[in-house]
């Protein structure tokens, strides 16, 4: 059995060239090949579905339950701020600075350790890793296309930053096309109806209205207008406004109720672009949860989405790094914080009984 430490030297390593190698979302195919010849070459029997690369440790055994390790491999592009070369591996000490460093290599390579360590030993449950693609635009080729693959599972550990605290619960996103209509007229003389003005309606009421099933962990679902465009030109009123409302749900709420009671409110037509980025949350008194609460691990709800919304079974979302440096310009991870990432997923996992 490999020694922990230098699996985990090694993911440091692969964490190095998946930096180095770009991997915008749908364009991740060198960063799969990266991944797949890491898992070849410590042992383990890769497979891959375009993008997406995953390994079954040995003994599978339909009747167990399977837990999911899972990550992802894409990154969002670099803004201009950035002061250092973003796709250049920069080490300042403990801190590794890079482009999808945090967000999400470091909790990707932890979890292959992570893999690659427990696939030998006894467990109670099948294991499979899989890092996957297309998590940054919520793509139809990400993980959503790999799950029918992988038979039925019982548990998803979802690496994202999180300081490896748990996060238990995860707001899901609806985004909103809206469309207020009103009569042309001429802007001079008191005739018209006025499509800019119905939709401030709108925009008002989702301002000062809160649907009323908050979470303990989540808060209220959250509702912001983003875009709004109305007019041809400064002497027309204008007969249709168009305005884009993201929308941040709880677990108390389907995304499809959401829209519903909005529909039921709001004067503007409205079109959710997908019903299918759903809030998740998992039973405080899960084996998993309870596993992390012994190891010291604080629970907590997560304003961010992940792939945790496409996967219809139990999950979490734990990993090395901090949510706040994702997205951001000179993005950077630990040295440390990938060595103690890997020794709480095996702790974690050891001897878990689903």
């Amino acid at each position: 059995m490999p020694e922990l430490a230098a699996l985990t030297e090694a993911a440091v390593a692969l964490l190095e060239q998946l930096i180095a190698t770009p991997s915008f979302s749908r364009e991740e195919t060198a960063t799969a090949a990266l991944i797949f010849d890491f898992l070849t070459a410590h042992g383990a029997r890769p497979q891959r579905q375009g993008n997406n690369v995953w390994a079954v440790a040995p003994g599978y055994v339909p009747a167990r339950p399977t837990v999911l390790l899972n990550s992802h491999h894409d990154t969002v592009k670099p803004g201009a701020a950035w002061a250092y070369p973003p796709f250049v591996v920069t080490w300042e000490g403990d801190k590794l600075t890079g482009l999808g460093s945090n967000d999400a290599g470091a909790s990707a390579v932890s979890l292959l350790a992570t893999f690659l360590y427990l696939q030998d030993q006894p467990r109670a449950y099948n294991l499979i890793c899989a890092i996957t693609a297309e998590e940054e635009i919520s793509g139809a080729n990400g993980i959503a296309k790999l799950l029918p693959e992988l038979g039925p599972i019982a548990l998803g550990i979802v690496g994202e930053p999180t300081q490896m605290q748990l996060a238990i619960a995860e707001k899901g996103l609806l985004v909103l096309d809206c469309l207020a209509r009103g009569k042309t007229g001429h802007a001079a003389r008191d005739e018209g109806e006025n499509a800019l003005y119905r939709a401030l309606d709108d925009i008002a009421w989702l301002r000062n209205n809160q649907l009323p099933r908050v979470s303990p962990l989540l808060g209220a679902v959250k509702t912001t207008a983003t875009q709004i465009s109305a007019g041809q030109q400064h002497n027309v009123v204008p007969d249709e406004c168009r305005f884009v409302v993201d929308v941040r749900t709880n677990e108390l709420y389907s995304n499809a109720e959401v829209v519903e009671i909005l529909q039921q409110n709001l004067r503007s037509e409205i079109t959710p672009r997908s019903l299918r980025l759903n809030s998740s949350r998992i039973a405080a008194d899960h084996p998993i949860v309870q596993r992390g609460q012994a190891l010291g691990k604080e629970t907590y709800g997560s304003p961010t989405l992940s792939d945790q919304a496409l996967m219809p079974f139990a999950t979490v979302k734990i990993g090395p790094g901090d949510s706040a440096r994702s997205h951001t310009p000179d993005e950077f991870i630990l040295r440390s914080e990938i060595i103690s990432g890997v020794r709480d997923y095996v702790a974690l996992l050891t001897d878990l009984v689903i």
